[in-house]
């Protein structure tokens, strides 16, 4: 795929779905020209009608999800794994409340953040915890952002850059991860969890494709089961900043509100 910049700086829409010419104005924000291209080349194939896709917000939750509950993730060593996989639960020996214990419903992420279980032995096996959309959503309401100004709450909540399912690229939109601090950890650990699974293999063996070679755009459809997570309480989205535009998402995460 060719890059086609207009020496102006004007956008011409005509090369678009043309599957020959991607037309990028120097006006666009940095960030955004980031984004569009990152969304193109995830795509895999030319700019046809038929592949274009919207920008992705700045702020957007991804993840697997059904009627009744959303998936999290998180890496734990041997021991408390097998544990917490036998008991189905994570109030188990070996892991503690009193340190803030952080939720990841992005796979990327999760496998970027444990090497794809390789990373070390504390986080060798990868969990995958179900719970309901009440008790998710109850979470956010407690939250407020890491580097918010603001008065902090029991749950805390950071925006990081999203990786490419590789995990090699980092991606100009953020990724949702929920620190849960020790007031509610507890309760998070023994009511709120519907079922634990190990998908280390999984893990494993999206890590051995990543080493032979395996494209993004396969990777994706080969591992990645996600879609956009529609909160629809207005003061849950408010406290958290999703689909907050780019400039506004930039000051809460600097402290700037």
């Amino acid at each position: 795929m060719r890059l086609h910049i207009i020496a102006n700086g004007s956008f011409s829409p005509r090369h678009f779905g043309s599957g020959k010419f991607l037309t990028l104005a120097f006006g666009f924000r940095t960030t955004q020209y980031l984004r569009l291209i990152t969304t193109v080349a995830m795509a895999g194939s030319p700019l046809g009608h038929q592949d274009r896709e919207p920008l992705v917000p700045y702020h957007q939750i991804r993840a697997l999800y059904d009627e009744d509950s959303i998936t999290v993730y998180q890496a734990y060593n041997e021991k408390i794994a097998d544990a917490a996989v036998k008991n189905q639960t994570l109030a188990v020996p070996g892991w503690s409340c009193e340190r803030m214990t952080w939720i990841k419903p992005s796979w990327s992420w999760m496998m970027y953040r444990s090497g794809f279980s390789h990373k070390d032995k504390n986080q060798s096996r990868i969990l995958a915890i179900r719970m309901s959309h009440s008790n998710f959503e109850s979470i956010l309401m407690q939250s407020s952002l890491s580097n918010s100004s603001a008065g902090k709450q029991p749950v805390r909540v950071q925006w990081d850059p999203e990786r490419s399912p590789s995990t090699k690229t980092k991606l100009p939109y953020r990724s949702i991860q929920i620190g849960i601090g020790r007031n509610v950890a507890e309760t998070w650990a023994k009511e709120m969890i519907l079922s634990i699974e190990d998908v280390t293999e999984k893990a494993r063996r999206m890590y051995d494709d990543v080493e032979a070679g395996m494209g993004e755009k396969e990777l994706r459809e080969k591992y990645i089961n996600e879609s956009v997570y529609d909160i629809k309480n207005e003061e849950v989205k408010g406290i958290i900043r999703l689909e907050t535009g780019e400039r506004d998402a930039n000051k809460q995460e600097t402290g700037l509100s």
